[in-house]
């Protein structure tokens, strides 16, 4: 071989060594967690502010001033089983549920319901609780409770409650106004 020849095939060789191909490269863990990072921070940010603005749309919508809020609570065990609830204000209904086994259960073991939040002027008003459910011996129910508040500046909190009388061996419906 000629000593061109062997120039020329080193000379190719060094080319080829020198000439690298573009190597396809996997991101790196530490670039990808800044990134990650920032839309979990954006998440934690987004529901930071919905949940500002649930607490600012409950304010401008119900004012302490003129707002009532009125809870369901069951202590019962054998004496009653809770189907339906209504409740009216000032002879107007203004909520109602039906009630699944797993709702009840809820209830029965410590859990209270929101059922209404509203406003209300100031003055005296006459609230309403109609309960229908199941007592011993699948008896039905139907039940009512009613109590008078003097709505003033402040909100009113009221309870709903149910609870079992073993004196009279049936439930007893009442409703308990809460003092902030």
């Amino acid at each position: 071989m000629c000593v061109f020849c062997c120039a020329n095939v080193v000379a190719q060789e060094q080319i080829a060594e020198q000439t690298v191909e573009p190597k396809i490269s996997e991101p790196k863990p530490e670039s990808v967690t800044p990134l990650s990072q920032d839309v979990e921070d954006l998440k934690q940010a987004a529901l930071e502010l919905n949940r500002d603005l649930l607490i600012l749309e409950e304010e401008l919508l119900f004012p302490a001033n003129t707002q009532i809020t009125v809870f369901l609570s069951l202590d019962v065990g054998e004496y009653f089983q809770l189907d339906a609830v209504k409740l009216s204000i000032d002879d107007k209904q203004l909520a109602s549920h039906l009630y699944t086994p797993g709702q009840n259960s809820a209830l029965s073991r410590g859990g209270i319901q929101r059922l209404y939040i509203g406003n209300l002027k100031n003055g005296e008003h006459e609230i309403t609780a109609v309960f229908t459910g199941y007592g011993p011996d699948a008896r039905e129910y139907k039940r009512a409770t009613t109590t008078k508040v003097e709505k003033q500046d402040d909100a009113i909190l009221l309870e709903l409650r149910i609870t079992d009388s073993t004196q009279k061996m049936q439930p007893e419906f009442d409703i308990k106004e809460w003092q902030l």
